[in-house]
């Protein structure tokens, strides 16, 4: 049975009139009725009517923003950085977790609930270049991460290879010549962890000190538990390490950990950075050295890309990449003697 106005009233607690008005834009709808709504009407999937508003501007005002789960760190303040660009625009963001998987990627390109927006972001992680031509929409998409390049949409990413290598040369200019790496994926080119590594590589080559495969450890997913295993196992073999460069700041947070408990003392013993600046490495015990990649300007580079293509801008697709900056806190400033 088809969903209707009535049913979006029901669930979001407002009268029949109160959802027209909220399709239809009225200015004095109090924005905690509006969000209960705009809710409601994506959790029903109602789309018949859609809309006055979009019959009578062509336009929603909502932008959808699709990543894997906001459980992981970095893509909850993601969202956070969306969400407060596109405020600054006048616009509503209506987010969509994935969790990663490819089959529910494609879908998300093909979804009924686009219809309550005029736009999409699209940050993937299952995808992989050879689903490019599923980004060949009807509709204003702009592709976050590092899945898919040089696909036929606009793309926001970050500097993977250089700012990995940045990371990987602050270790070596505090001494330090055995640097383990957290988070790994096996036969990884295109991707977060095989960008990073690559950036690992280069440092190391251009410092004249041999790559080590012993000093890897694989992981499948980023999480805090996923560092402190990969950390442990690591351990085990007995490799000798005196860094260690987390290619996220989760997987880092996690791996510090098993450290400490091990008995090992950071950074006197093993100096320690990570990737993504988040906030809980501000306040972890030791404070998280890390590398920036850009996360404020990727927001607002993409909502505003995505809104330009929204307001019909027509060019080739293009591709922007985010500045970094090597952040220095405790993990990794030399002992004091």
């Amino acid at each position: 049975m088809a969903v209707t106005i009535k049913d979006v009233a029901l669930a979001a607690g407002v009268s029949i009139k109160t959802v027209s008005n909220v399709i239809n834009d009225y200015q004095y709808i109090r924005a905690d009725t509006k969000q209960r709504v705009t809710e409601a009407i994506a959790n029903l999937g109602y789309s018949p009517n859609l809309s006055a508003r979009s019959l009578r501007l062509g336009k929603t005002g909502v932008i959808g923003l699709a990543v894997p789960e906001l459980s992981l760190s970095y893509f909850a303040e993601l969202a956070d950085s969306v969400i407060k660009a596109a405020e600054r625009r006048g616009l509503k963001v209506l987010i969509e977790q994935t969790g990663g998987d490819r089959a529910r990627e494609l879908e998300i390109l093909s979804s009924p609930r686009l219809q309550l927006t005029d736009g999409l972001l699209f940050s993937p992680l299952g995808v992989s270049n050879e689903d490019a031509h599923h980004l060949n929409v009807n509709f204003p998409l702009v592709l976050l991460g590092e899945r898919i390049f040089g696909g036929p949409t606009d793309h926001v990413t970050m500097s993977n290879v250089q700012s990995a290598r940045a990371a990987t040369a602050h270790l070596l200019s505090k001494g330090r010549t055995r640097i383990a790496v957290v988070g790994g994926h096996e036969g990884e080119v295109i991707g977060s962890a095989g960008l990073r590594l690559r950036g690992y590589q280069q440092a190391l080559e251009e410092a004249g000190i041999p790559f080590d495969p012993k000093l890897v450890a694989y992981t499948t997913l980023w999480h805090r538990s996923n560092g402190a295993t990969s950390m442990r196992e690591l351990l085990k073999t007995g490799v000798k390490f005196d860094a260690m460069f987390g290619l996220n700041d989760t997987l880092a947070l996690g791996a510090m950990r098993v450290l400490q408990e091990a008995g090992l003392r950071i950074p006197d013993d093993v100096a320690v950075i990570g990737f993504d600046d988040l906030d809980e490495g501000r306040y972890s015990l030791p404070t998280l050295s890390t590398i920036d990649p850009g996360r404020g300007e990727i927001a607002e580079t993409a909502v505003r890309i995505l809104q330009e293509r929204i307001s019909g801008h027509d060019a080739a697709p293009r591709e922007f990449e985010a500045r970094f900056q090597v952040i220095e806190r405790e993990s990794s400033s030399l002992p004091t003697s």
